[in-house]
């Protein structure tokens, strides 16, 4: 079995896919790339025990059909070395010995059995299946994912809740500090249905999207796997079993006190002043007043603080409240535009954070449970 493919071509796919892997696989044959043509294409599939993931290349010529089992680390190492250039596959289907020929050398390396290869999970006869943009799936993804749990108690928090109505789509992801509910209404579905897809496979996910908004994603699942279909790449996966909480119901509904200000002065005045909070608490205090709001951390072991006063607009009775830095850095880093707005209640009830202006049939949402002050 010979062919010629392009060098960056198959290099990149290779190294989009390779992310799967798990290098201490219980399965040796998971530490391979699945090498089939069929029909004048390469499919090049990887894989881990939950995740399967697939990338379809043109070939410049090609001999015969088959397929064949290489060793991954060795492909994605040595092919990432060559420059642009068609390069020739030969391999003996017999004894999987493989020679890969380039304008200045060769590598010899041997395969294995493909038919050992698991495949990957099936659809159950009953499936859902939407469409979805590809840059809306990756916003979506990109604004959710930080905020998924590592809970072992608890293993439904730890991926994106994918909540699927005729009004749109709601992804959804919280550790029990935080929470994020990003609504799209320009998604299509027919009736209401909904998964939790692990944070692995969304990781995975999101690197494959195309960034530009080009493509639309095809997505179908059961209530075991799902399967996203892109132009180029295929993901089938394990969702996560179980049922996620009602994220609606602690989203708190009156909030009367809104604060607006620049996002990334307060994140930059955030970086500064976290320094010299206490580092098991990372407790950030801020006092609220009319049009300024004064940003301070203490660290009473080390005799250290900080303090700094930002502008910004309060519609609300003066407040002091506490949040944990780093959450409220990561909030900030993932809430698009130029200003946020804080909803605000008292001090002892989550803070509601939006951005000041929404992107047309977008609806993001962030939520930060508060810390205790000392006085």
């Amino acid at each position: 079995m010979n062919f010629t493919v392009s060098s960056q071509a198959l290099s990149s796919r290779l190294q989009a896919i390779s992310r799967v892997i798990n290098p201490k696989s219980i399965y040796p044959i998971l530490e391979n790339f699945l090498f089939r043509i069929e029909n004048g294409k390469l499919t090049v599939t990887a894989a881990d025990n939950d995740t399967t993931l697939e990338a379809v290349i043109e070939l410049n010529e090609c001999d015969a059909d088959g397929q064949i089992a290489l060793p991954a680390k060795s492909m994605v190492d040595s092919l990432k070395e060559i420059p642009e250039q068609p390069i020739r596959f030969q391999i003996d289907t017999e004894t999987f010995s493989t020679t890969i020929k380039y304008q200045n050398g060769e590598y010899n390396i041997i395969g294995q059995n493909a038919d050992e290869y698991p495949p990957p999970a099936v659809l159950q006869e009953e499936f859902t299946q939407f469409g979805i943009n590809s840059q809306i799936l990756l916003d979506s993804m990109s604004r959710t994912i930080f905020a998924t749990a590592d809970d072992e108690l608890r293993p439904v928090m730890n991926g994106i809740y994918f909540d699927i109505n005729a009004d749109g789509a709601t992804f959804v992801a919280s550790d029990g500090h935080k929470l994020v509910c990003s609504k799209n209404s320009q998604v299509q579905a027919n009736g209401k249905s909904s998964f939790i897809l692990p944070k692995k496979p969304a990781t995975l996910l999101r690197s494959l999207l195309s960034k530009d908004g080009s493509e639309n994603v095809s997505v179908e699942f059961d209530s075991r796997i799902a399967r996203f279909s892109m132009p180029e790449f295929s993901m089938v996966c394990r969702l996560i079993d179980g049922r996620y909480p009602n994220y609606v119901s602690v989203i708190p509904q009156n909030n009367p006190h809104h604060l607006t200000i620049d996002r990334q002065a307060m994140l930059n005045a955030l970086r500064r002043v976290s320094v010299f909070s206490q580092a098991a608490s990372e407790l950030i205090k801020f006092k609220i007043d009319r049009d300024s709001v004064d940003i301070s951390a203490q660290d009473i072991d080390f005799s250290t603080s900080a303090k700094e006063s930002i502008v910004c607009q309060y519609d609300g009775v003066p407040m002091s409240i506490g949040f944990k830095a780093s959450f409220l850095i990561d909030i900030l880093n993932n809430t698009p535009g130029q200003e946020v707005i804080f909803q605000l209640a008292d001090p002892s009830r989550a803070g509601v954070i939006v951005p000041a202006q929404q992107n047309e049939g977008e609806s993001l949402l962030m939520l930060l449970m508060p810390m205790v002050l000392n006085d």
